[in-house]
């Protein structure tokens, strides 16, 4: 698990394919790998991976064709920048919102403007991925992260302050751009339980028995 809150932006240094998926290479930058050991998970622009190889500059992971399908991870080339965050530890804040690092499907920037010191950027989704997304809800984007604003059919807007724009792979993206979409876990729960008919139903005697009416 991943709180959505990115500690270091990293570069990819290369793509090697092996036996037909695809063995990635990335730059930690200044995120510290002391306290990583072979086999732990790193989110890379919000795909959670395992590491496989460790040296002084970063890590490789194998990379699905499955992973290449439903990401933007196959598209990215040689220095390319991406969002990273380490897994989860209990003891740590969670300072964004429970993140699992599967990518649910890929979206696109439709567009970016200036809103005071801050951006409001608007994305576009996948129509079996809009129904998730609700407003003021949470929404992970490249491993971010976010508050949506507004909801309008396939698209959704939400507010980027400097300190987020500076800090993640943000500042590279540009209109048009495929960005990786998560949705709210509770979300894909509060479906499940309608869909199986074992969500309770809200009606006024169910308000009046838990206190609300």
């Amino acid at each position: 698990m991943f709180t959505g809150i990115i500690q270091s932006v990293g570069r990819i240094v290369r793509l090697e394919s092996r036996g037909g998926d695809v063995r990635l290479h990335v730059d930690t930058a200044d995120l510290d790998l002391s306290d990583v050991q072979l086999g732990d998970s790193i989110a890379v622009s919000g795909v959670c991976l395992t590491a496989v190889s460790l040296d002084a500059r970063g890590f490789g992971a194998d990379v699905s064709n499955e992973t290449l399908s439903l990401t933007t991870l196959g598209k990215h080339k040689a220095g390319d920048p991406v969002n990273l965050e380490k897994a989860l530890r209990l003891a740590d804040r969670l300072g964004g919102h429970l993140v699992s690092g599967h990518v649910d499907g890929v979206g696109k920037v439709v567009s970016i403007t200036s809103d005071g010191r801050s951006q409001r950027w608007t994305f576009e989704v996948p129509a079996q991925l809009a129904r998730y997304i609700a407003s003021k809800g949470s929404i992970c984007i490249d491993g971010t992260s976010l508050t949506v604003n507004e909801v309008a059919g396939n698209r959704f807007g939400v507010n980027l302050i400097p300190h987020t724009v500076a800090h993640t792979a943000f500042h590279a993206r540009r209109g048009g751009d495929a960005v990786n979409i998560e949705v709210d876990v509770v979300a894909r729960y509060i479906e499940r339980l309608i869909g199986s008919g074992e969500a309770p139903r809200i009606d006024e005697a169910f308000l009046k028995q838990h206190g609300f009416a």
